[in-house]
């Protein structure tokens, strides 16, 4: 069973503070919403970050040729206002025209073409190649229509370009760089940013000349984001009246203050999954033990994971066996699932030679309650961890370098609802592929490029039993995000895990 937690004195500090002050009205005088991030953000420049306040930040600033409608899930033209397939390998958008960036470039075709051109050039270094290494170049054919050119067939590539894939302004950025971009952000989207301290400190204001956007109209005149890493501070700040929204709330703290009836808490479900990425390739050295299939399965048998679900997630989250969320396209359910069976644990890692257990580094960048429940399981069957808790960037890095034997991970596929978005991201060689198979590198190429639907299915079938069958990972759980703000904000969220200031409103 999990260990009963103690109650957290700053939470008690919050609570007493609220049952001896009124909380202060949210700033709507001066129409600034105040919010707060938990994760440090490396870079602004949406391509070289890979950060849930990233896709945030991205989705503000910034837009796609193509809007999807997160409700209906329907396809709509955004900076783009209609597109069809030439072939199998190039699609065609008419651009919508009038639009214009915020340090007052006009958007054309010559964007688009810079923006694809860039961001496809591997060595230019976009941190998440898998959002754009499908595509090859971009072709203008006159000032507002353009060509995309695909590398080989993408079935999901509408859904990449109505996501990931923003549009930057090109002589901009063929100057400033992503450095530049980073520190002075230039999009075309509903919000524009004012003010950078890197990892610090962010001012978003209305965009007042956004276009005639699916995204909407702004509202709220200013969001003002700053960098809290820890919740409890950030729940004091939201009873003293200096923050107004914060999310990402664990469930606990949720609970208790969705009981004050102080504030509104929203749950909602998230593609967002959590696992252990262990080292069954070997990059991390000799004596790694998860390059034996046992141990691996070990693992998966140590972890309670209703158990986490229940005591810790609480909410919409479900237990997964699979390396993707189930209403991704092709991750299929028929796969491998391992029980709660500690006894059998402690068997595998004795036949794997290992009967007095091991001990082994272990690396989180968020949740440490989870990770430590975690490590609880691990040590309880002789797996003793070295814990270290890292920044993300820092932790992904080091997973780039294949320095990382085992390490709880979580990914939201940027909201993309394809299994492409997380399968093909992990297990098809690239920098974070710590498996390298090359059956399941060969599937996932014929699953990604097939533009029949069963044949992506079939194949997926066949890397994601591969994949559970050698428990090459443990995926453990899907979240929720919990989403608490004051009574005088009005927001509802939505499933794909963005937190959307366009939709934010005062009462």
């Amino acid at each position: 069973m999990l260990a009963q937690k103690p109650t957290r004195s700053t939470l008690a500090a919050a609570v007493l503070m609220a049952s001896v002050a009124m909380p202060a009205l949210a700033d709507k005088a001066s129409e600034t919403l105040n919010v707060a991030f938990t994760k440090e953000l490396e870079n602004v420049d949406s391509y070289f970050n890979s950060s849930r306040e990233g896709v945030v930040l991205q989705r503000a600033i910034w837009d796609g040729l193509i809007y999807r409608n997160p409700e209906t899930n329907e396809y709509v033209g955004n900076l783009a206002t209609s597109w069809e397939w030439i072939d199998d390998t190039t699609l065609e958008f008419k651009l919508r025209e009038g639009v214009t960036f915020h340090n007052g470039e006009a958007f054309n075709a010559d964007d688009v073409v810079f923006t694809v051109n860039f961001v496809a050039n591997e060595e230019n270094g976009v941190k998440t190649q898998r959002n754009v290494n499908w595509m090859k170049s971009a072709e203008k054919i006159d000032d507002y229509t353009v060509r995309i050119h695909l590398k080989e067939k993408f079935p999901a590539a509408i859904e990449f370009l109505s996501g990931p894939v923003s549009m930057y302004p090109n002589e901009y950025y063929a100057e400033a760089g992503p450095s530049g971009m980073g520190l002075k952000p230039v999009g075309t989207g509903p919000y524009k940013v004012t003010e950078v301290v890197p990892g610090q400190h962010f001012v978003l204001e209305a965009n007042g000349n956004y276009h005639d956007s699916p995204k909407g109209q702004p509202e709220i005149a200013t969001i003002d984001i700053r960098t809290i890493p820890d919740v409890n501070t950030q729940m004091a700040e939201l009873f003293s009246g200096s923050l107004d929204l914060i999310w990402q709330v664990p469930a606990d703290q949720a609970n208790k203050l969705a009981q004050m009836g102080q504030f509104t808490v929203a749950n909602e479900s998230t593609m967002r999954v959590g696992y252990l990425q262990m080292d069954a390739a070997g990059r991390s050295g000799e004596d790694n033990p998860f390059t034996n299939k046992l141990v691996r399965q070990a693992v998966n048998h140590a972890i309670n994971r209703q158990e986490l679900v229940d005591a810790l997630l609480q909410g919409s989250s479900k237990v997964v066996y699979t390396p993707c969320f189930p209403s991704q396209f092709g991750c299929v359910q028929d796969v491998t699932e391992y029980d709660y069976d500690p006894e059998k644990a402690k068997a595998l890692l004795a036949e794997a030679g290992y009967p007095d257990g091991f001990s082994i580094d272990f690396y989180a960048y968020r949740d440490r309650q989870y990770a430590e429940a975690i490590t609880s399981y691990l040590n309880a069957v002789g797996i003793t961890t070295n814990f270290n808790m890292l920044q993300y960037s820092a932790l992904r890095e080091k997973n780039m370098n294949g320095e990382v034997a085992l390490s709880f991970q979580t990914w939201g596929s940027y909201s993309i609802n394809d299994a492409s978005a997380m399968v093909s991201q992990f297990f098809k060689h690239g920098a974070l592929d710590s498996t390298r198979d090359d059956e399941v590198l060969e599937w996932l190429n014929v699953a990604d490029s097939s533009t029949a639907p069963d044949t992506r299915v079939e194949y997926y079938t066949k890397a994601l039993q591969k994949i559970t069958g050698e428990a090459f990972w443990a995926p453990m759980f899907t979240y929720n995000t919990n989403y608490v703000f004051k009574d005088e904000v009005a927001y509802t969220p939505t499933s794909d895990e963005v937190l959307r200031f366009v939709d934010m409103s005062w009462k």
